[in-house]
């Protein structure tokens, strides 16, 4: 899949090893590489389920984004498609989505 970044600023954060270290820990850093390089090599999203990270449906206020687990609370927050291809009944086409976009790492367990 290609994976994109909202802004320039987010996408040079998640570029730069240095950079991921300093702002969420040498850890997290490295689960987050490894999870953007998963998702890189999933030919597309229904393929995510099977990764590590346990990829999750996020609900209320994060409807339509989907978080992978990183070290303790900490998610790493993506959203499928752009536009997001649906089926009949409403819900993610995952078999057609082949673009994912980084949106955020939080811990919204606090």
């Amino acid at each position: 899949m290609q994976v994109l970044f909202p802004d320039s600023r987010i996408q040079s954060l998640f570029n730069s090893s240095k950079e991921l270290s300093r702002a969420f820990g040498s850890e997290n850093a490295c689960l987050i590489r490894r999870r953007l390089d998963d998702l890189r090599a999933a030919p597309h999203f229904g393929d995510a389920w099977a990764l590590p990270g346990r990829l999750e449906e996020l609900k209320g206020n994060g409807r339509d984004s989907f978080s992978m687990r990183l070290r303790g609370g900490d998610r790493l927050i993506i959203k499928p498609g752009n536009p997001l291809p649906l089926k009949p009944d409403g819900s993610i086409d995952q078999a057609k989505v082949r673009v994912v976009t980084i949106v955020s790492v939080e811990n919204y367990h606090d």
